[in-house]
């Protein structure tokens, strides 16, 4: 069977099951227990010199011969008890469960996978290639969730063609999702000449990654496994703690990360009256330049943390980070002195799974102790402003991106060249602030933009409809996360005044509708 047809027999079976019931989500789960199962059974073969603890009763060959009720008995008996192996093993089937009620069903799918020689046969772009593009449906499933731990395969490419990860240096990922991060960093190392040792390095030792969803992580060490990054029988490299919870334990070459959006850690406890109430939660981090609730904040401080002092860095961090007062300007003032917070990307609506979401990607480098400030200028690439992207028809390509990664001039970022001039092309989307103008901006704000939304002088240049309506859609969730944050708050004194914050998300709402 050819790799077309592979791809298009699995994604057939996913549309059947689908009509009955099983979402994206489930079936990538249950592919992905049963392809690991199938691909240890070939690993079992004396010349792969693999030990994987897999008792006899749930090998592949004894699943295989189940039907109906026998079979289902089985497969939920051994994801029960895989779970509880070390290793691999036991990442993958951490607390697993069967989404395929009907046995019929199930044994299909078995049937689908069993022939395939998935080692030998199916080549490791053919494998990635179905689970990325399942995983990519997923994300689309909006019921579902997953796309906040899906960061388009665009941007991601377009990031590390800026950071050019080197080969025999670590990458690391805090909240690594589904692995897109290092999926294209592993591509873009693999395609350079690389000796044996460096080969070796980039399968086993160069990713480090955090998530703590177990499905999710499940998801991302299996869609690495498939892409050639790590050993069936080995130590995962993605750890299921949270890693906001202590100082890293290393340090890193490289940190590229999409931390999950959501404003505020929160818990819920009952107070005396017995009703439910929530609470802000802080992680209290003497290595923290500010202790605060907000998620994105501390990603952006532990980030630097886990950097090497010559370590590079690219986060995606929603707009509140640009402007937020308080903690977020404490923040921000601080990644200035202590880095060199040498680019941002402002990114458009309709370029994220999670709906409302206004996007930026901060690009830093660290330094070590120094009594000036490390950040002299700071480069912005303006591609939001009278810039349409949607997820039905009009999706973010990497082309889309290749004039932001051709200014960031990654081969000597210091001899860049800015698009923008106020007189001869007021319309150029690259251009640079000094320090002493962004220190000087109320509150240090990095919330800075300086073209002219067309549509608001001229009717003519307004997008389709359809792309307007869903732009109005993102602004409206966008303007109500801030105030849902802003409610979740009322009951805690930070250092901003309720009224100061209720002004502040006021003012970036207005400006968000005023833009349509």
């Amino acid at each position: 069977m050819t790799a077309d047809q592979i791809i298009s027999k699995v994604w057939s079976f996913c549309h059947v099951l689908r009509d009955a019931g099983v979402s994206y989500v489930d079936y990538l789960e249950q592919l992905t227990f049963l392809i690991f199962l199938k691909m240890a059974d070939e690993y079992s073969n004396p010349i792969y010199k693999k030990e994987i603890d897999i008792p006899k009763k749930y090998s592949w060959p004894q699943l295989r011969k189940k039907r109906g009720a026998e079979l289902e008995s089985l497969y939920l008996e051994l994801l029960q008890e895989l779970g509880k192996g070390k290793g691999m093993l036991g990442h993958i089937f951490t607390k697993a469960q069967n989404k395929i009620q009907d046995p019929a069903m199930l044994y299909k799918v078995i049937d689908m996978i069993d022939k395939e020689n998935w080692v030998t046969d199916v080549s490791t772009d053919v494998k990635g290639k179905i689970y990325e593009g399942l995983l990519e449906k997923n994300a689309e499933d909006t019921k579902s969730g997953a796309g906040q731990y899906f960061t388009p395969r665009a941007l991601i490419k377009a990031i590390v063609e800026c950071v050019r990860p080197e080969p025999k240096k670590s990458i690391a990922d805090p909240a690594c999702g589904t692995g897109g991060f290092f999926l294209a960093a592993y591509d873009f190392v693999a395609k350079q000449k690389l000796d044996k040792a460096q080969k070796d390095f980039l399968k086993h030792q160069t990713f480090h990654g955090n998530e703590i969803v177990p499905n999710t992580r499940r998801l991302a060490l299996m869609n690495m496994f498939l892409h050639n990054i790590g050993e069936i029988d080995g130590e995962p490299a993605i750890d299921p703690t949270d890693a906001l919870i202590a100082a890293p334990k290393k340090t890193f070459d490289y940190v590229l990360t999409n931390p999950p959006f959501g404003k505020k850690s929160s818990y819920t406890s009952s107070n005396g009256e017995g009703k439910e109430e929530k609470e802000d939660f802080t992680y209290n981090r003497q290595d923290f330049w500010a202790t605060t609730s907000n998620k994105q904040l501390n990603f952006v401080q532990h980030v630097r943390t886990m950097l090497k002092s010559t370590g590079k860095a690219a986060v995606v961090v929603p707009d509140n980070v640009l402007f937020e007062g308080g903690a977020g300007e404490t923040v921000r003032k601080k990644l200035l002195e202590n880095t060199e917070l040498h680019t941002i990307l402002r990114l458009p609506t309709g370029v994220f799974y999670a709906q409302g979401v206004k996007a930026n990607v901060l690009f830093f480098d660290n330094r070590e102790a120094s009594k000036d400030p490390w950040t002299k200028e700071v480069w912005f690439y303006d591609y939001r402003t009278n810039i349409h992207h949607t997820l039905k028809k009009k999706q973010l390509r990497f082309e889309d991106l290749q004039d932001f990664v051709d200014c960031y001039n990654p081969s000597n970022r210091h001899a860049r060249k800015a698009t923008w001039d106020e007189k001869k092309n007021p319309e150029g989307r690259w251009r640079k602030f000094t320090y002493k103008e962004i220190v000087a901006r109320d509150k240090t704000s990095l919330d800075i933009f300086w073209l002219k939304d067309k549509s608001l002088a001229d009717l003519d240049n307004l997008p389709e409809p359809e792309i307007l309506a869903e732009e109005i859609i993102e602004n409206l969730e966008a303007g109500l996360a801030s105030f849902r944050a802003v409610a979740a708050g009322l009951a805690s004194r930070n250092s901003l005044s309720v009224t100061d914050k209720i002004t502040e998300q006021r003012y970036h709402l207005t400006e968000n509708l005023t833009e349509r």
